[in-house]
């Protein structure tokens, strides 16, 4: 490993703001890599339709399995490492995030989960199909026109409307049977947990920051997720101490330092007893991670 850190792709500085790309093909581990990208990080969101075949991988080391018809939408900073890929037809996009409505933004940032996976019907596969070729059309089109720009932002954000509206009506179903107050309780922990975890580690710190006792956040976040907030913030310290070991080549002491931890002893005996196994011998058997 070469890098001192995980590598940042970043847009292309364009007119649009925007690359995409149709993938087609017999497409092997290697070809899809290079398509995606490989093992990285965006610094913007990132599309990925899957019409036809079969893709594997991980996003922060989520297993991520789709069969068609299915649609992916990452946010800024999550860590992509496809591996498998077979018969693959779809379109990938990529784009900044100050080209999206705000308020179809924060539906998916500010959701329970990390990743938005989308199954899609037949009809929305279409749908999907059809406004990435629009959208294509018109960044590549070579001619110069008064409202070229804003045609391209009004397509994008169609494409984001249409994903926010399934993704929301699929994740309502998840959680239509638990209070509002208590849902939205874990989305703000979520999502103060990925801002400050590097400083903050105890269920307190968060339930200070959010006005609530920590028995009630504790409490709610059990309801909800079916796991302590305890568990939780170790688990987003733990993701990102696998992103550093993996993909860059900093100390074991160094990355302790730089998720909050003085101690690289302490850190070492939680992350070997959470993962199963020492920082050095997860960093030297990549393969046999889930």
């Amino acid at each position: 490993m070469a890098n001192q850190d995980i590598q940042i792709r970043h847009l292309q500085q364009d007119l649009t703001g925007i690359e995409i790309t149709y993938v087609s093909g017999d497409e092997h581990i290697g070809d899809m890599a290079s398509h995606l990208g490989g093992p990285h990080r965006h610094d913007h969101y990132f599309c990925f339709l899957l019409e036809s075949g079969f893709v594997s991988g991980a996003i922060d080391f989520h297993d991520v399995e789709m069969d068609e018809p299915a649609l992916v939408l990452s946010c800024p900073g999550q860590v992509h490492d496809f591996r498998r890929a077979k018969n693959v037809k779809g379109w990938a996009i990529a784009f900044d995030a100050k080209y999206i409505d705000q308020n179809a933004r924060m539906v998916i940032e500010h959701s329970l989960a990390n990743i938005a996976i989308i199954r899609l019907n037949e009809t929305d596969k279409q749908w999907f199909a059809h406004i990435f070729q629009l959208i294509s059309a018109a960044v590549n089109d070579n001619k110069s026109a008064q409202f070229e720009q804003q045609l391209v932002r009004a397509l994008l954000n169609a494409l984001f409307y249409k994903t926010v509206n399934i993704f929301q009506f699929q994740e309502n179903e998840r959680i239509q049977a638990v209070s509002l107050r208590s849902v939205e309780i874990v989305k703000v922990f979520n999502l103060l947990v990925r801002a400050h975890f590097h400083a903050l580690k105890k269920p307190a710190d968060y339930a200070s920051q959010m006005n609530i006792t920590v028995s009630y956040l504790n409490d709610t976040v059990k309801s909800i997720t079916g796991f302590s907030s305890t568990w939780l913030i170790r688990q987003e310290i733990l993701r990102e101490a696998q992103r550093l070991l993996m993909y860059t080549s900093k100390s074991v002491k160094e990355i302790a330092f730089q998720l909050g931890y003085e101690d690289h002893k302490y850190f070492i005996r939680l992350f070997s007893k959470s993962i199963g196994t020492s920082p050095a011998i997860f960093r030297k058997q990549p393969g046999k991670l889930s």
